[in-house]
């Protein structure tokens, strides 16, 4: 009995630790990942979390191409898609679905997490604010929207160009395996503005190119603040009606309601075929330009500081021969946009593994490419 008393006694006090140093998010994403037989995020945990939803009206299925799925990917390319366990595979060639695939119980209605996609949808929905005069610039100071950022050092210097181009300056690390660091408390707590707003900045806006999920957030709160309604809400209305979603979608979010702006928007592959193909289409659905050709644009070319990897939201990759650029999330999801080919590929799964080149571009993404355009050309 003494022992028991001692274990329970210990536990208490780490608990009691835990929530006095900012930790108690680990609870969260203990019963969210390890009770549940998985080592951290995945692609179907939408329902763990609230969120907020993304409507359609009126869906609109894709047309598929006369040569709709009359012929088996060649092996080498299905044994990677099998081995990254890949969700869901989809080829659009003009504007028309040529090849589609899923695997491990996955199919044309599964809703799957976007992760870090959601960032270039963000950035979307900046671009439309912009153009609707809801926000006056790119270069537009954060602190207008959160004044309290003056008090910080470089606070008072940060631009929406600078979080979009992921150039903050931010106190971040980008990483995933630590249970200690912003990425979990971000997706694992209970509120985005403790997680976000209490980190500084460690160096001046705009002086290299840093990856950062908390850069994506950031700028997501100046968008809300700026519309005055949920992302979600805006996302509907402006690109999920009009692009004639097939289905509803869910934007995980804080318990204050505050959208993932980096992350989570769980919906299926048919429909994130539908943005890679507003890009692909300069903005424009049917005679509807819903998204600005120049501010599409300014997203898929490349930075400098990024040495040619990232523009706004979005990867980029112009040294391939086939020159393609694409939302990428963790875990291997992509949309890649293929001009010269008029194609995107989309591809969803689990790839734990996912290995990547010098610059972080994943190898996957580079290899589906030259593959897909090879085999469908």
């Amino acid at each position: 009995m003494e022992i028991l008393k001692y274990m329970i006694g210990g536990a208490a006090a780490g608990a009691a630790a835990a929530y006095f140093l900012g930790y108690d998010y680990l609870f969260s994403g203990i019963s969210k990942t390890y009770l549940k037989g998985k080592s951290g995020a995945y692609i179907d945990d939408g329902d763990l979390f609230p969120g907020n939803p993304v409507i359609t009206v009126t869906p609109k299925l894709w047309e598929k191409a006369p040569e709709y799925n009359k012929t088996d990917l060649p092996d080498h390319l299905a044994d990677n898609l099998k081995k990254s366990k890949t969700a869901a595979f989809i080829v659009v060639r003009n504007g028309k679905i040529l090849h589609e695939q899923y695997w491990a119980g996955y199919n044309q209605l599964s809703q799957t997490n976007s992760f870090s996609m959601a960032k270039a949808v963000t950035v979307m929905l900046l671009g439309k604010a912009l153009e609707e005069g809801l926000i006056r610039s790119i270069d537009e100071k954060v602190s207008e929207f959160y004044p309290a950022l003056n008090e910080k050092k470089y606070g008072n210097e940060i631009t929406l160009r600078n979080l979009a181009q992921m150039e903050a300056g931010l106190d971040w690390d980008e990483d995933y395996n630590n249970p200690f660091l912003p990425n979990a408390k971000a997706y694992y707590g209970k509120s985005l503005v403790k997680a976000v707003f209490s980190r500084r900045f460690k160096e001046k806006p705009g002086t290299r190119f840093e990856y950062q999920s908390g850069s994506t957030q950031l700028l997501g709160f100046a968008v809300r603040k700026a519309l005055g309604k949920p992302l979600a809400s805006y996302l509907s209305e402006k690109f999920w009606i009009s692009l004639g979603m097939e289905q509803n979608a869910k934007w995980s979010t804080d318990d204050s309601g505050m959208e993932k702006a980096y992350c989570c928007i769980h919906s299926n592959a048919r429909d994130f075929a539908k943005l890679g193909q507003l890009f692909l289409d300069n903005g424009k659905v049917g005679n509807d330009q819903i998204l600005n050709s120049a501010f599409i644009e300014q997203m898929r070319t490349p930075t400098e500081k990024s040495e040619g990897i990232y523009g706004l939201g979005l990867w980029i990759n112009y040294d391939n021969p086939v020159k393609h650029y694409y939302f990428l999330g963790l875990q291997g999801q992509y949309i890649i946009i293929v001009p010269e080919y008029d194609m995107v590929i989309v591809r969803t799964g689990s790839y734990l593994n996912n290995p990547k080149n010098d610059k972080g571009r994943p190898d996957q993404v580079k290899f589906l490419v030259n593959e897909t355009v090879q085999f469908f050309q």
